[in-house]
């Protein structure tokens, strides 16, 4: 089982950063759209997709924004932060395959209130700029160590 551990605020530092891999699977696009609800054609009908500037389907933007939100939670600040905003901009589309290499650094820290925010950016296996934005936390100060949970299995049919 893998142990999940946060940074705690004191311990964070200007600059820092973390980079986590993700490749997106027909599969993560299919549970989106079931639990977000949003089923454009452009994410999930080869043949309207092939009809657009695109020529292909693609991956919900904000399918690529819950792995930003993943790396806050896992990664950078880690667990037990508590994700207050995020600022995208979408550049370029995410296709059924992509390697994206979601990177978030410590830009700013307010002592008063714990708050941090981060720059984020998301790019693609050619190195092409994905997504950009900067998204901010309140981190606890203690360490906090966790067990991830085991989720279950889906199957989609």
């Amino acid at each position: 089982m893998q142990t999940l551990e946060n940074i705690p605020y004191d311990e964070l530092q200007l600059g820092q950063r973390v980079s986590v891999e993700r490749t997106v699977l027909e599969e993560d696009i299919l549970l989106f759209a079931k639990l977000s609800g949003d089923v454009n054609p452009i994410h999930l009908d080869d043949a309207y997709a092939s009809t657009t500037q695109f020529g292909e389907r693609i991956a919900h933007g904000m399918l690529t924004a819950a792995f930003i939100s993943a790396a806050f939670a896992k990664h950078l600040p880690g667990p037990g932060s508590i994700y207050r905003n995020q600022s995208l901009r979408f550049r370029a589309p995410v296709k059924i395959g992509d390697t994206l290499t979601i990177t978030i650094e410590v830009i700013d820290k307010r002592d008063r209130n714990h708050m941090v925010t981060m720059s984020t950016i998301v790019t693609n296996q050619r190195g092409e700029t994905i997504v950009t934005g900067e998204g901010s936390a309140i981190v606890p100060n203690e360490k906090i160590v966790i067990e991830a949970p085991d989720l279950p299995a889906i199957h989609i049919g």
